[in-house]
């Protein structure tokens, strides 16, 4: 037996310059594990979203993740598991707090206070509660009631307009609702619940309801979108229809068209106000949750946080509506808008089927009214004219989106004229 160990190699010394390679890369790993760990929080969290609503369920998945990366880098360069566990933690705490300091803490914008009380609630056979107003005929009524479909979706006005009145003492029965997901209308638990095809479903309901066997429809923007819809689909209860600023025909026409959108008309003084609403990290989350699954957005950012802020940027942009963006609108309706039924039914146009052909045999007479400064593509009011066989379009000089803010003798002459 030989008296004379090798040395072991450990014990051999390192040159200075191996130490510090090592110490770097140690560093290294720590810090790739402490700041990749928020990043596989957020990856996490997206990818659960895509299954899953329960937001249990999402935030469990982004913290296991966050736990793993992180314990996982810092382990990887200091070997010790105190030293692990209490980085790990310090960089959960740290998250956590800023997390419910932001993303987690709510909205507190003010919604707005409507001005007009609804005359009564439909609960329809669809499942929909709808908010509406009934403005009886002066004398005695005709027999083909007016229905009156606003915009949006989901922007309702704030009680009867002039031209509603206008019409009671023509004869007309004329009613307004609050679509579904809007103004004092019910919200829906799953927004996923919110297309056009609900909405066609609910105006049948409602033409039902009141016991009409035709019916006369006003449809403005995204209500003459509706409107073309329900005509598509119930051609024989349509008497006549009034279309005001029309929206697209058929949304997947205009996919790689340039459709016109009123954010594209603000004034810098504008855009920046509805900047500083949208800088907020807790929309943020909400959009990257809304791209993954729109039930997971809905709960954590519900409608009573969302719809208020809606109802303020709508206030904002509405000068650009108008043939002059820089001149500020001050009888601006009060009601709550929604914006899940505005951005689910808006999303849902993309995927509905063509009602084009349909309404090529429709013989049904049809006004089609566009401001002579919309902010809409000319290309959109021409297509109802084109395809409807019985449509007129008229083109109102010196009005924008908002005809009968702008021009109200000329529109209320127009629409009375034509229903007459």
């Amino acid at each position: 037996m030989t008296l004379i160990q090798p040395l072991s190699r450990s014990r051999v010394p390192s040159p200075p310059r191996h130490r510090a390679a090592r110490l770097l890369g140690r560093g290294l790993l720590v810090a790739c594990g402490v700041l990749l760990a928020p990043i596989a929080a957020v990856a996490a969290l997206w990818a659960t979203a895509t299954v899953t609503a329960h937001l249990t369920l999402i935030l469990g998945a982004g913290t296991a993740a966050l736990i793993t990366v992180c314990a996982a880098g810092v382990y990887a360069g200091v070997r010790r598991r105190g030293v692990t566990a209490l980085v790990t933690a310090a960089v959960l705490l740290l998250t956590s707090t800023a997390a419910a300091l932001t993303v987690f803490r709510p909205l507190d914008e003010t919604p707005p206070t409507p001005r007009s009380q609804p005359t009564g609630y439909w609960n329809l056979p669809t499942g929909s509660r709808l908010a509406y107003t009934l403005q009886r005929a002066h004398g005695h009524a005709r027999p083909t009631p007016v229905i009156v479909l606003h915009g949006g979706p989901g922007t309702p006005g704030d009680g009867p307009s002039p031209v509603e009145t206008l019409l009671t003492g023509k004869g007309y029965d004329v009613y307004s609702y609050d679509q579904l997901g809007s103004g004092r209308s019910g919200r829906l638990a799953d927004p996923t619940g919110y297309t056009v095809a609900r909405q066609v479903a609910d105006l049948e309901a409602v033409r039902a309801r009141i016991g009409a066997d035709r019916v006369a429809l006003l449809g403005a923007s995204w209500g003459a979108t509706l409107a073309a819809e329900y005509l598509a689909a119930h051609p024989d209860r349509v008497a006549r229809m009034v279309l005001t600023s029309p929206g697209v025909l058929w949304a997947p026409a205009w996919k790689d068209r340039a459709e016109g959108d009123i954010w594209d008309r603000l004034t810098p003084s504008q855009q920046r106000r509805i900047d500083e609403l949208e800088a907020n990290p807790r929309l943020l989350a909400w959009s990257l949750l809304a791209e993954a699954n729109p039930r997971a957005a809905y709960a954590l950012v519900p409608d009573s946080e969302l719809d208020p802020l809606f109802a303020k940027l709508l206030d904002i942009a509405a000068p650009a509506a108008t043939c002059h963006p820089d001149h500020p609108l001050t009888d601006l309706p009060a009601s709550v808008p929604g914006f899940y039924a505005n951005q689910l039914t808006t999303a849902d146009q993309l995927h509905v089927p063509d009602p084009r052909p349909a309404l090529r045999r429709v013989h049904v007479p049809v006004l089609v009214l566009r401001g002579s400064c919309d902010y809409k593509n000319p290309g959109i009011a021409r297509e109802y004219a084109d395809v409807l066989p019985e449509a007129d379009l008229v083109t109102v000089s010196g009005a924008g989106h908002l005809i009968d803010a702008e021009q109200p003798t000329l529109y209320r002459r127009a629409v009375t004229r034509f229903l007459n």
